[in-house]
């Protein structure tokens, strides 16, 4: 790997400035969810133990660059003490006096949280100035963000040129996983890809039909393939515009060498709630008064033969309405096919994004994957084949 790990930094008696993503849902003042205050454990006490003093810096919400009270970091300290079983101090701000004294009174044994980032407005333009003043307070730069590595921000990127820096535990994790499934892997290679619209992911299936082996395609995009191939898919979501950029993608693929699979049969229904009352039939039978909701169970033997077939699967959206009973059957049955397959050792599965976490844990599938990636827009820019700044300045 081109990073340097933890492994490999001088961080006894160091100050170490510690990026992580901690922007976890908060009501009234409390924590409702602390799995990604979770994924930073490993990280900060890793420094703890090689003698370090890990100041954390982080984003919350959207405060675009002023001060607003209700977005304060501060509420998150009680669930940080819990989660690192260490003493948590607070400084009311990520740069200056505040941010230096609190340094500077930081003991052996202790983390520091600094104050949201993105008061600064010059966070989100990476404002040398500001990445300064952050790199200030430390001796030694940890990304532990992934989440958060697509932006070129002065906490993910800027800071990285000025101090010597290393990939957190989380974020070499994530590369690792990542490097396994689309760098270096082992073939063939599957992915799944699903979703409402074709719109939103054409730069990632552009890039995966000319890396992958088979492309399963699901949900609402799948219906703007079947529409492509002149099939009649009736009042379901379709994105019928994009006929030609689908056929163009169908023709890359053919070129590459790239298996693209469909659903052969398809769950219809005239209406989009649970337990609708719905039928199966093959993809060219949608009646013209009902939508295609889910893949049918042929579709789902022919996905589950492909990943028998395959050695690495990467996997990003549903293959149907997956919210609402019946029509998360084939996204459950799917799941539940890569987990087996993952847990006897025939398979590597990595997969992310919002609606694919969700979807892996109400299957059931997620703990058994080989790895599950929390970012989203990191994920799928990764996915897209792009360079992630905060990725990329850890690369010296």
């Amino acid at each position: 790997m081109a990073w340097k790990t933890l492994d490999e930094v001088e961080l006894a008696g160091k100050v170490a400035l510690v990026r992580v993503d901690i922007n976890v849902p908060v009501e009234n003042g409390v924590v409702t969810d602390a799995t990604r205050i979770l994924k930073i454990v490993p990280t900060v006490k890793d420094i703890l133990a090689k003698g370090g003093k890990p100041v954390l810096l982080a984003h919350f919400g959207r405060p675009k660059g002023q001060v607003v009270p209700e977005m304060s970091l501060r509420p998150l300290v009680p669930e940080l003490e819990k989660a690192l079983g260490a003493p948590v101090k607070f400084a009311e701000d990520c740069i200056g006096g505040p941010a230096k004294t609190a340094v500077a009174a930081l003991e052996a044994g202790e983390v520091l949280l600094l104050e949201n980032t993105r008061f600064h407005a010059g966070e989100e333009k990476n404002d040398p100035e500001l990445s300064a003043a952050m790199a200030a307070l430390g001796e030694v730069y940890v990304n532990d963000a992934f989440s958060a590595a697509h932006r070129a921000h002065s906490s993910t990127e800027g800071v990285a040129h000025i101090l010597p820096s290393a990939a957190g535990r989380l974020m070499e994790a994530e590369l690792k996983a990542l490097e396994a499934a689309l760098g270096a892997p082992v073939r063939p290679v599957c992915a799944v890809v699903g979703g409402a619209k074709v719109s939103t992911k054409l730069d990632l299936l552009g890039n995966l039909v000319s890396k992958v082996d088979h492309l399963v395609i699901g949900g609402g995009m799948a219906n703007t393939f079947l529409v492509a191939q002149g099939i009649d898919v009736g009042k379901s979501l379709a994105e019928r515009e994009m006929a030609e950029t689908a056929r163009d993608i169908l023709e890359k693929a053919k070129t590459a060498g790239c298996a693209i699979h469909l659903p052969v049969d398809v769950v219809v229904a005239r209406e989009f709630k649970a337990n609708a009352e719905n039928e199966t039939v093959p993809n060219t039978d949608c009646p013209s008064d009902a939508m295609i909701l889910d893949a049918g169970p042929k579709s789902v033997e022919e996905i589950a033969t492909v990943f028998e077939a395959s050695k690495t699967l990467i996997w990003n959206g549903p293959l149907g309405a997956f919210e609402i009973a019946p029509f998360d059957a084939a996204t459950n049955a799917a799941a539940q096919k890569a987990a087996e397959l993952t847990q006897d050792g025939k398979l590597t599965s990595v997969a992310g994004g919002g609606d694919t976490v969700a979807a892996l844990n109400k299957a059931g599938a997620a703990d058994d994957f080989s790895y599950i990636s929390t970012a989203g827009g990191a994920f799928l820019e990764w996915m897209e084949g792009k360079e992630l700044p905060g990725v990329a300045a850890l690369m010296k």
